[in-house]
């Protein structure tokens, strides 16, 4: 494929690795939570990789953009403190009804359009607030891991100089050497075997549908795809929310009888792949979805061992990988939400916010900064504006001037 680079694939497997590390834990702990069998937590893990993959590849194919998809990883959140409380085709029964409602609301095109009325430097604030625990988590880790972090850094710097384009391929490998031969690091066998998905046929109830459906879909919506859709346009593309929105709630029905609970636009790691680490070039970047959707697909059909796998690497090493590809995305974020001095306020705002980490009613803090720095943004320029605009209609009224318009030319006419 003329378009293909070896940076964009490894952008696309740097996606998969942190999308697939730390949030595989919470739907595990989702699927414990509603004591599923190891059957069902492994057509679980098949069907949100699958389902991730699948969208991930004609996705970034029909639109040439790189659209990263994932599994909602604070519905499986929600799911760890409401799954118990139902029976299993309950829950499936629930998970179609909010892919439905998700394609629904993609479908009217209004969470599109209200999106793109938001100030740029706001999504920017949004999209550096999701990014900054990952980039503080890199030196977080020197506590516990310096030679792998200080060998990455220095790789990435070393290699950035000299071809950009590498360097985040670069300093994952030396991450990964480093972490091999640190003290203390040990291998632990993984049973290698081929996952196979397990049908549950659904049964649909009121008391899921309010406490499972609206919920997930709520989440889903705020948590993940209004800030994926913000990562896109603030790298400088302009998504059709329509086509992205349904395409991934029809997806999330379809695969629920097989255990997926929600696919959805990627917040977090799609700025691996839609930044210029990925590729220089915006229209080439497709590619690293292209690649996202294959080592999803992979990690669904491995699912059971790739479970294990996951869970024994080293917490730091993913803090590391993760941390140095978003260097250059958090870095271009801050940035442009620093850039309009008028609008610097409610961007910081927004920064501050979802970089707290805050959760208030289940919803996370990436929505609650965008509704804040909205806040912030319409009591700093859009009421002033108003209230400017009003006083300046009381000092020159309209009629007046029409008044002595009509005075005068009965003057004249005189």
């Amino acid at each position: 494929m003329r378009d293909a680079s070896l940076s964009a694939v490894l952008a696309g497997l740097v996606t998969v690795t942190v999308s697939c590390s730390g949030p595989l834990l919470v739907v595990l702990a989702a699927a414990a939570a509603g004591h599923l069998s190891d059957e069902q937590t492994a057509s679980w893990v098949w069907a949100a990789c699958v389902g991730s993959g699948v969208t991930c590849a004609v996705l970034s194919w029909w639109t040439r953009m790189p659209v990263i998809t994932a599994f909602s990883t604070p519905g499986a959140a929600v799911l760890v403190g409401s799954l118990g409380n139902y029976s299993y085709p309950e829950a499936v029964g629930a998970f179609i009804i909010s892919g439905l409602l998700m394609a629904l609301i993609g479908l009217t095109g209004v969470f599109g359009r209200i999106m793109r009325r938001i100030p740029p430097g706001i999504v920017a604030g949004m999209l550096a607030g999701v990014l900054f625990s990952f980039g503080a988590g890199l030196f977080s880790a020197l506590d516990t891991a310096p030679l792998p972090v200080l060998t990455a850094l220095a790789t990435y710097l070393a290699v950035k100089q000299r071809s950009p384009r590498y360097a985040v391929a670069g300093a994952l490998v030396a991450a990964v050497l480093a972490t091999a031969v640190a003290p203390g690091f040990h291998s632990t066998p993984v049973d290698i075997g081929w996952t196979l998905p397990v049908f549950t046929a659904p049964e649909f109830s009121g008391a899921a549908l309010v406490g499972i459906a609206i919920p997930l879909a709520v989440v889903t919506m705020a948590s993940q795809n209004a800030p994926g859709l913000g990562v896109l346009a603030a790298c400088g593309y302009r998504p059709n929310d329509r086509l992205l929105l349904t395409a991934t709630g029809l997806t999330s029905s379809a695969l629920a009888p097989l255990g997926g609970h929600a696919v959805n636009l990627a917040a977090i790691t799609a700025a691996i792949s839609t930044g210029e680490e990925s590729h220089p070039d915006p229209r080439r970047r497709y590619v690293a979805g292209l690649a996202s959707g294959f080592f999803y697909l992979l990690t669904g059909v491995c699912g059971a061992a790739l479970v294990g796998l996951f869970a024994v690497l080293p917490a730091e090493l993913i803090a590391v990988i993760a941390g140095v590809a978003l260097l250059g995305t958090i870095s271009s974020s801050l940035a442009q939400t620093l850039a309009d001095e008028r609008g610097r306020d409610a961007s910081v705002v927004t920064f501050l916010t979802t970089a707290s980490g805050v959760t208030l009613g289940g919803i996370g803090s990436a929505c609650w900064g965008l509704l804040l720095g909205l806040a912030t943004h319409a009591a700093l320029s859009v009421l002033p504006v108003r209230r400017r605009g009003r006083r300046d209609r009381g000092k020159n009224p309209t009629p007046a001037s029409g008044d002595a318009s009509t005075a005068s030319s009965r003057s004249a006419a005189g």
